[in-house]
């Protein structure tokens, strides 16, 4: 049995070659910002401030790497070489000794804190003052229809809005 799958018009094709354009250019922009600014990964900034947000800054390694999207192996590897700098602890939780949880550390809150006005700053000259107030809207309707889409609609985002 064969498939047909109908192929993209003029506008979608357009549309899906910007999304991937931006998907793979944008991270590769906002890593250099922060490793040249404060040498952390993107990844690495996004894991420290779920962390910040959360309570006791503190999260078990299964929350902490669906807040991330990551998988708990790259979570765990990530997590390493944040402890062994002194900005996470890692530790066995207190209500399930075969978990593992992650603080976010003093130092670890001051790299953070020194990391956030570049990494605002990167943001909002690539994306947020590229758009209109609509079109702002109308992207974050979108990246939501499509975060729901591609994590079955249990996508949590590490800060709160």
């Amino acid at each position: 049995m064969v498939f047909r799958v109908p192929r993209m018009d003029e506008r979608e094709s357009e549309a899906w070659l910007g999304l991937i354009a931006v998907s793979q250019l944008l991270p590769a922009a906002l890593d250099s910002q922060l490793q040249r600014d404060a040498h952390l990964t993107h990844f690495e900034f996004t894991v420290l401030t779920a962390l910040r947000f959360a309570p006791e800054n503190t999260l078990r390694m299964t929350e902490l790497a669906a807040s991330t999207n990551a998988t708990l192996p790259r979570l765990s590897h990530v997590c390493s070489r944040l402890a062994t700098r002194g900005i996470v602890d890692r530790f066995p939780s207190p209500e399930d000794r075969r978990a593992t949880d992650v603080r976010l550390t003093a130092e670890g809150r001051r790299e953070l804190i020194h990391a956030m006005p570049g990494h605002i700053e990167t943001a909002r000259r690539l994306v947020i003052d590229a758009l209109t107030p609509a079109q702002l809207e109308s992207l974050a309707e979108i990246t939501g229809a499509i975060t729901a889409r591609l994590t079955g609609g249990e996508h949590r985002s590490p800060a709160p809005r």
